[in-house]
């Protein structure tokens, strides 16, 4: 994983709060002991668990040690944690186990989902919300600036990487481990301001691996390619704001 920037990622924060707010509604644990949040970045929703549940032990684990940086400098009753996400293990069973846009950086999923389940006790809660927007004009085009340059060779591998399956997987996958298990999906329509904002929301997240495979002059040349793709695939509407349809997976389990 490539350095994160806590100021670029935390410039959506609101829209990109929602989803965790969906995810957490659908938990229907009135009394947990210990609430685990894998990848939870800069904090802010691992806090809103940890007034959730006030009585619980809340561990907020992530992979990047600089947003666990700001995420600590946030205050909130966690215990942070830094530590690789697709190799984590729970040292004792856990409550709820929550997870909220970061699963989808980790590839073999067939294999992670089980893994997790198996950390949590009978009765608990496995909640997972994941970005499912690869096949949207915002990743699309990422895949066509990375053909458009003398980087295509660099880029290629990273474009062509679709992590989360459809919900179909996910159910044959926790089915057997749960008591009851809910998976749907919802498209936001964020409405964005500024200057070509796709740009910068994908700056934060998904194009950040790409940008971080190239060194200048060619990072420049290849932003100004996807951004000039995506100001056609995004225009601006009458009132000067841009629509952002954005496609994301949930899925809560309460485990056998």
């Amino acid at each position: 994983m490539t350095t994160w920037d806590p100021r670029i990622y935390t410039a959506f924060s609101q829209p990109r709060l929602r989803p965790a707010l969906g995810l957490m509604a659908r938990i229907d644990a009135p009394a947990p002991a210990r609430v685990v949040d894998l990848g939870c970045g800069t904090g802010n929703v691992t806090r809103i668990l940890a007034e959730r549940w006030p009585g619980a032990e809340v561990i907020g684990i992530d992979s990047s040690a600089e947003m666990l940086a700001a995420a600590a400098e946030g205050g909130g009753a966690v215990h942070w944690v830094l530590g690789d996400m697709g190799a984590w293990t729970a040292d004792r069973p856990v409550d709820v186990l929550f997870s909220n846009a970061a699963l989808h950086w980790l590839d073999g999923h067939e294999t992670l989902f089980p893994r997790l389940a198996c950390m949590v006790v009978p009765g608990g809660w496995l909640a997972v919300q994941m970005p499912h927007n690869h096949y949207a004009a915002s990743h699309r085009v990422m895949a066509e600036a990375a053909e458009a340059g003398p980087w295509r060779e660099r880029l290629r591998p990273l474009v062509a990487r679709f992590p989360v399956g459809e919900p179909a997987l996910y159910y044959r996958l926790l089915a057997p481990l749960a008591v009851t298990l809910d998976i749907w999906e919802t498209e936001y329509l964020h409405v964005l301001e500024g200057d070509n904002p796709v740009v910068h929301w994908t700056m934060g997240t998904a194009l950040r691996p790409l940008l971080a495979a190239l060194e200048e002059p060619e990072r420049g040349a290849y932003l100004a390619e996807y951004a000039g793709r995506i100001a056609a695939a995004y225009p601006p509407e009458a009132d000067g704001k841009t629509l952002f349809p954005f496609r994301r997976l949930f899925m809560v389990a309460r485990i056998r």
